[in-house]
């Protein structure tokens, strides 16, 4: 993928390799984003994509560098399910700022040291300038620092000694990937009236292009809240309790939301359920696979065992066989109805169930699980043999939603899984003519969901349409001058001492920061199809140079931004403020995840081309073994 870019031996091939793959994403940027087919020369196959992610995944990335960026991608949309095409945009801008800086004689330490010192910058505009959406109506009034993300900030690969950031990176497959599982849900309280009205105002502004999607969050945060209205005055919008059903052949505006776990299943299990129907069921949770060669994690077999038989049985059942049937007697005894996996079951298991009406429904969300589990008093298990009277719960339903047996697919019928306790489940089936679109339309939902989730659990959001941006370039632009003014005020000793122990490189790097994210900008701006790239970037300098650090002006920055039929900024001040928000601990982890790739290729590539020297300190503090 990279033959069209022409890599230079003799310098940092990982960085070049960054820059080049970036530069693959540039399309997906921002709300205006462009589908792309990707075609296997192969197979002949295609997919339809329009996000970093998707592009990345469908791409045969064989170089260090690919494996460990789609690697860092994967972890982070794993999390925050959007941000991964900014992230990627602005680890080949830096990286590209530390290439000139190579190229300028700039040692590595220096570079690190003074990339860390405008990520601290970026930051600290983050705190400064995020708005609290306290009682969930967007106001300016500042809030202490709440949001997890400042918990995030402090684990950064970099340790702060003597005011300055001290790189000791250390070295992970997913880059320090935060944590999904213990994310709290709980948020302000607020009357029961007015939550619906402030969900939709917070939801709109964070919508970023995806209006319909956000539409269907709104209507699933809806439905998820009447679920509990057992706890007046309490609003939570629980994602881990959010599922999609992907129903192809059906118009979009058909899409909805629905209570409970609607799946699709074979019309062999379809079968099963309509026998089911309109009885309350006796049910089952199996963590991992429910397959007789499955061990639960942590299992360790034998070594150096041999099984030695004095005959041959070849009348005898295969070991599957007889697992199913022991299996079997269990269910029946326990009279389980319903089995629910998280991982894959045995085929033949599923068809012996069959017989004797016992539905298994398998490849299940853990989230889903575990709620299903508690609405119905089930005992999560690793094994069915574990199962006893104790572990079964009861008061499950399942229902047939919709039947498209008449088609060629493989499943085909939609099942509803309820319970009779409030168990939380909500399920947004997401509908398309256009078969590749579904994953597009999908994707965009879930990037909406914890868009509002995060903003919710955050209570904060930050200006969006590239007002923050715009503020930590001035910022940026402003410490660099502060850092060229300390470095020429070298008169006497003294100051000569305390200039020797500034970077002397600070200032260039800060621009060159700062010029990423003019770039960044300037981009997002261009795939709106309205406005040039050279007229793209004068709006966003003319903006850094008036905004003074004053969001009320910088707001007016955004109509540019999200309609770009205007040219030239001379009609800003008459532009409506355009209400648009970013999510704080997204945008925080995107761009450190961004440097840190940044730095861990650039570490790498100069312990290849240099060499390391064990004894020497500078290996030692300021380099990554691998």
């Amino acid at each position: 993928m990279f033959g069209s870019t022409v890599l230079n031996q003799r310098q940092h091939v990982g960085l070049q390799r960054l820059m080049a793959l970036a530069g693959v994403t540039h399309s997906s940027l921002g709300p205006s984003k462009r589908y792309k087919f990707i075609q296997d020369e192969l197979s002949g196959e295609s997919s339809l994509v329009c996000s970093c992610f998707r592009i990345l995944e469908n791409l045969e990335l064989t170089c260090t560098v690919g494996q460990l960026v789609y690697e860092t991608i994967q972890a982070h949309q794993k999390v925050y399910h959007s941000g991964s095409g900014c992230l990627l945009f602005l680890a080949g801008a830096w990286s590209g700022a530390a290439l000139v800086c190579l190229q300028r004689g700039v040692s590595v330490p220096h570079i690190t040291s003074a990339l860390s010192e405008g990520m601290e910058v970026c930051l600290d505009v983050c705190r400064t300038c995020k708005i609290s959406t306290e009682g969930l109506v967007l106001s300016k009034k500042p809030i202490v620092e709440a949001s997890c993300a400042s918990s995030h900030l402090q684990r950064t690969t970099g340790v702060i000694t003597g005011g300055q950031r001290k790189i000791n990176l250390r070295h992970s497959r997913h880059l320090c990937a935060v944590e999904s599982g213990n994310v709290s849900t709980g948020l302000q309280q607020h009357s029961q009236r007015s939550k619906h009205a402030d969900i939709a105002h917070i939801a709109e502004a964070l919508s970023h292009g995806c209006v319909n999607a956000m539409n269907l969050v709104v209507e699933t945060s809806q439905m998820q809240s009447k679920g509990n209205q057992q706890d007046v005055g309490a609003f939570t919008f629980d994602v881990t309790k959010v599922m999609t059903c992907v129903l192809p052949g059906i118009p979009e505006e058909d899409a909805c939301v629905l209570s409970g776990c609607v799946l699709l299943v074979s019309n062999e299990q379809a079968s099963v359920a309509q026998h089911l129907k309109e009885q309350h069921l006796n049910v089952a949770v199996i963590t991992g696979d429910l397959t007789d060669t499955y061990h639960h994690l942590g299992f360790k077999r034998p070594t150096g065992i041999q099984y030695v038989s004095d005959h041959l049985d070849l009348s005898s059942l295969s070991k599957e066989e007889e697992w199913v049937e022991n299996v079997m007697v269990f269910l029946l005894k326990l009279d389980v109805n319903l089995i629910l996996v998280s991982g894959v079951a045995s085929r033949k298991l599923i068809q012996c169930c069959c017989r004797h009406f016992i539905l298994i429904v398998d490849k299940m969300k853990v989230s889903v699980l575990k709620a299903l589990g508690t609405a119905t008093g089930a005992v999560p298990v690793s094994y069915a043999t574990q199962l006893s009277k104790y572990c079964v719960g009861a008061g499950a339903s399942v229902v047939i939603w919709r039947d498209h047996s008449n088609n060629e697919r493989k499943s085909s019928v939609a099942l509803n899984i309820s319970t009779a306790g409030n168990s939380g489940l909500v399920t947004a089936v997401i509908t398309s003519c256009v078969y590749g679109k579904l994953q597009v339309l999908e994707d965009q939902f879930w990037a909406c969901a914890y868009r509002l989730h995060h903003a919710l659990r955050d209570r904060a959001v930050l200006p969006g349409a590239g007002i923050t941006e715009v503020l930590c370039i001035q910022q940026l632009v402003k410490k660099a001058e502060r850092h060229m003014e300390l470095c020429k005020e070298t008169n006497d000793s003294a100051q000569q001492t305390k200039a020797g122990k500034t970077n002397p490189y600070t200032n260039m790097v800060l621009q060159l920061m700062a010029e990423g994210l003019i770039d960044y900008i300037s981009t997002v701006m261009v795939n709106t199809g309205r406005v040039s790239k050279v007229r793209a970037r004068t709006a966003v300098c003319q903006q850094v140079q008036n905004c003074n650090g004053s969001l009320q002006l910088t707001a007016k920055f955004s109509q540019l931004f999200l309609d770009g039929e205007s040219e030239t900024t001379e009609k800003l001040d008459e532009a409506p403020v355009v209400k648009v928000y970013d999510n704080v601990c997204v945008k925080q982890e995107t761009w450190r995840k961004a440097l840190d790739l940044v730095m861990l290729v650039l570490q790498t590539d100069a312990e290849v081309i240099t060499g390391v020297d064990n004894q020497a300190d500078v290996a030692q503090t300021d380099l990554m073994f691998l």
